[in-house]
C-alpha cells in the first residue's frame, strides 16, 4: 500500500474513530485502526466489538491495500509532524511515514482479523435530517441513567408507533426518576413500522458528535445491530473527509419499560415560564442548595412563581417570577435542582409550559414542538 496524504485531513480523519478504539481488549487487533488504500481515498475503521466507525479522507492512491496499525499512536505522530504531505509506504507488518525531514517506522498488524462492519439493505435504510435528529437526542439523552445495574435504561429508545394512517417516532430516555420524550411523526420503510430499538449511550453521545457535521443520514437496523450512514456537509469535506461516516452499534438487548404509564394523563394547574429566566432563577438559587440534597422548592402563588432553597451549611436564597395563574391555594413542590435544570439548557424554545397536580405528583415539562419530561417531586422530612 502507498499513499499520499495531506497531513490535517489524515489527523482529522483519525481524530472522527479514536473514540470506538477498544481499550483494555484481550484481542490486540482492536486497539488498531485499519487503513485501506482504495479507489476512493483512505479508509479508516475502528471497532471495539460492540461499536464500530468508518470513515474515508481524501488522499493520493498510489497502490491499494489494507494494515491495521496502533490507533492511538497514529493519530499522535500524525498530530506532531509537520505541515505538509505525508508519504504512508506498507508492507503486510509495518508502515513507514515520511512528511518533511520527518521518517517514522510504525509496527502493523495484517489486518485478516480485524472484524468487518455489517452491512444492511440499502433499500431498507430510513431517511432522516441530521438537524433534527440531533436536537431530539440533545433533548432526551440527558436523561439517560448511569446505573449499570439498570442496563435496559442506559441508552435512548427509538420506537415507532403506528397511529392510523401515519407512523410517529418516540425517542424517550429515562433514569427512574424523570423522563424524557420527542415525538415527530415521520415517513418510514415498512421495515421499520411498529418496530423500537434501544440505542446504548455510549453510541448515542458518538452519533451526537458526528451530527455536528453531518448533512443527512440514513439508519438502518436488524435483530442485534443499528447503522447510521451520515452523509457529510460541506465543512467536514474541506477537512479532507470524503463521501460519508458510518457508525454501527450493538442494541441494547431487552423491553424497554411501558414509558407511557409514566406521564400523566391529566394535570390540574399549566403555567407559561420564560424557559431562560426561570432556568437563570434555579441555577442561583440552588447554589444554597446542600451538596448531599440538591433541592429547590417551586411554591406558586396567584401569579407568582418563589424558587427557593435552604441549607444548614450554606443558608437560603429564593428569586420570584411573575407569572399568569389563578391559584384557589399554594401549592410547594420540592425538586432535584439538577432535574429541572437539565431539560431548560438541552431546549431552545423562549418559553416552556409546566404542569402540576400537587405536591406529590410529577411535575411535566412541556413545549409546543411534542417534548415532555417528567420529573418526580421529592418528599423531604
Amino acid at each position: 500500500m502507498k499513499v499520499r496524504i495531506e497531513k490535517n485531513a489524515l489527523s482529522n480523519g483519525l481524530q472522527q474513530v479514536l473514540n470506538v478504539v477498544g481499550m483494555r481488549t484481550t484481542l490486540p487487533v482492536l486497539s488498531n485502526v485499519r487503513l485501506c488504500a482504495k479507489e476512493g481515498g483512505l479508509e479508516l475503521t475502528t471497532t471495539n466489538l460492540d461499536m464500530g466507525i468508518r470513515c474515508t479522507v481524501a488522499a493520493e492512491i498510489k497502490e491499494p491495500g489494507s494494515l491495521a496499525l496502533p490507533a492511538r499512536k497514529l493519530a499522535s505522530i500524525v498530530k506532531a509532524l509537520p505541515e505538509g504531505m505525508i508519504d504512508l509506504d506498507c508492507s503486510s507488518e509495518q508502515a513507514k511515514l515520511h512528511c518533511g525531514r520527518s521518517k517514522f517506522r510504525m509496527m502493523g498488524m495484517n489486518d485478516h482479523d480485524f472484524p468487518n462492519l455489517p452491512l444492511f439493505p440499502q433499500e431498507e435504510g430510513l431517511c432522516l435530517e441530521q438537524q433534527q435528529l440531533r436536537r431530539w437526542l440533545q433533548h432526551v439523552s440527558f436523561a439517560q441513567s448511569e446505573d449499570e445495574n439498570r442496563y435496559l435504561l442506559n441508552g435512548v429508545l427509538f420506537s415507532f408507533k403506528e397511529e392510523a394512517d401515519k407512523t410517529e417516532l418516540h425517542i424517550v430516555a429515562t433514569d427512574g426518576r424523570r423522563l424524557s420524550l420527542m415525538q415527530q411523526e415521520v415517513a418510514v420503510p415498512a421495515s421499520f413500522r411498529g418496530k423500537s430499538f434501544i440505542l446504548p449511550a455510549k453510541a448515542v453521545q458518538e452519533l451526537e458528535h458526528l451530527l455536528q457535521q453531518a448533512a443527512s443520514m440514513r439508519v438502518y437496523y436488524n435483530e442485534k445491530q443499528i447503522g447510521f450512514d451520515l452523509s457529510l456537509d460541506e465543512n467536514a469535506q474541506k477537512s479532507g473527509l470524503v463521501q460519508s461516516i458510518y457508525l454501527v452499534s450493538k442494541k441494547i438487548e431487552g423491553t424497554f419499560p411501558n414509558y407511557l404509564q409514566v406521564i400523566p394523563k391529566a394535570t390540574e394547574q399549566r403555567v407559561q415560564l420564560d424557559r431562560a429566566l426561570w432556568l437563570e432563577s434555579i441555577q442561583r438559587v440552588s447554589l444554597v442548595s446542600s451538596l448531599d440534597n440538591y433541592t429547590v422548592r417551586l411554591t406558586f402563588t396567584e401569579n407568582l412563581l418563589e424558587v427557593s432553597a435552604s441549607s444548614a451549611e450554606f443558608g437560603e436564597a429564593q428569586e420570584s417570577i411573575a407569572i399568569q395563574y389563578a391559584a384557589k391555594e399554594p401549592v410547594s413542590i420540592i425538586f432535584n435542582a439538577r432535574f429541572l435544570m437539565d431539560p431548560l439548557k438541552a431546549l431552545t424554545e423562549d418559553t416552556v409550559i409546566f404542569e402540576f397536580k400537587d405536591d406529590v405528583s410529577p411535575g411535566v415539562i412541556k413545549t409546543k414542538e411534542k417534548f415532555q419530561c417528567v420529573i418526580m417531586p421529592l418528599r423531604i422530612g
